[in-house]
């Protein structure tokens, strides 16, 4: 069973008169990079958020996020008018203290300094919300929902990418099997040739020991080995993409479809045989195809 590192998760709740959404994008990557965006009040759980993201999430380019919109009447923030007028009389002072002219008490002078005076700290009463612990045991759960459906997300990728790598391996198979009437012709042209070569040269040659000559040339151009572990490595493909692996399968088939690059290379090095050649370099197309989605593989 393999994943996909490509997904989407999303969980939505409604929890003390606010909406909660958390929402879970996921892309292929080397690693896990996590990037993490929290509403300021559940922000105390944002490590244990990035934990359990962590435990379900081995590799990826993940963007979470979660944001709350309030349903209930917002209170209005309230001003703190004794606040507001400490302010004013310090600051009439400094205006005699350090010799400046007061702007007077023109209008314009007066909604200045009440913007100035509103701005300073302490001059609007906002209400803290107090956040208790059921509320955030209740936000946790969303985050794991939107967890479950991203991994569902993944498993859903991840049986498509399956029946991709089935189809090109068989494909891989198919053309491997199709070399093997060319491999006997081949011999035969390339033992016709030689003698053929031979026969122009006006000098008198050994025929034994040219049979074995022959017959230790071909066996340098033999492709049986290449071809027994090109298939066992395609056995192999199949059974790693099978297993329930934990910690997820993908580099592994990575680095199985390299060693089947180099068998279908060499193949096509000693196959000195124009029909031979076009099969290997549809093998490599069909590799190629299979390298490419491998990257998404968890």
């Amino acid at each position: 069973m393999i994943y996909s590192m490509t997904g989407f998760g999303k969980a939505t709740a409604e929890i003390a008169n606010k909406k909660v959404v958390v929402e879970i994008k996921s892309l292929n990557s080397k690693q896990l990079d996590l990037n993490m965006k929290c509403a300021p009040q559940y922000r105390e759980r944002e490590m244990e958020f990035r934990t359990m993201i962590q435990k379900a999430i081995q590799r990826g380019k993940v963007d979470f996020s979660l944001t709350v919109e309030s349903l209930a009447t917002e209170e209005t923030p309230q001003i703190n008018p004794e606040v507001v007028k400490g302010y004013k009389s310090q600051i009439d002072a400094l205006y005699g203290d350090l010799g400046l002219v007061h702007p007077g008490q023109d209008a314009e002078s007066s909604a200045l300094m009440l913007q100035l005076l509103i701005r300073m700290p302490e001059s609007i009463r906002l209400k803290v919300p107090v956040i208790e612990e059921e509320e955030l045991n209740e936000v946790t759960q969303v985050v794991a929902k939107a967890i479950d459906a991203l991994v569902e997300f993944r498993l859903q990728e991840g049986l498509s990418l399956n029946n991709v790598f089935n189809s090109k391996i068989a494909n891989i198979r198919a053309l491997l099997a199709s070399i093997e009437p060319y491999e006997k012709e081949r011999t035969e042209k390339i033992r016709q040739s030689l003698l053929d070569k031979l026969s122009q040269l006006p000098v008198e040659y050994d025929r034994n020991r040219f049979e074995q000559e022959l017959i230790y040339y071909i066996e340098k151009l033999d492709v049986n080995e290449e071809k027994h572990r090109l298939a066992n490595h395609l056995d192999y493909f199949m059974e790693t993409m099978e297993a329930n692996e934990e910690n997820g399968a993908g580099k592994k088939l990575g680095f199985i479809a390299q060693e089947m690059g180099r068998e279908i290379n060499t193949l096509g090095s000693k196959s000195n045989h124009a029909e031979m050649q076009r099969i290997v370099v549809k093998m490599k197309d069909e590799l190629e195809q299979i390298k490419e989605q491998v990257l998404n593989v968890m």
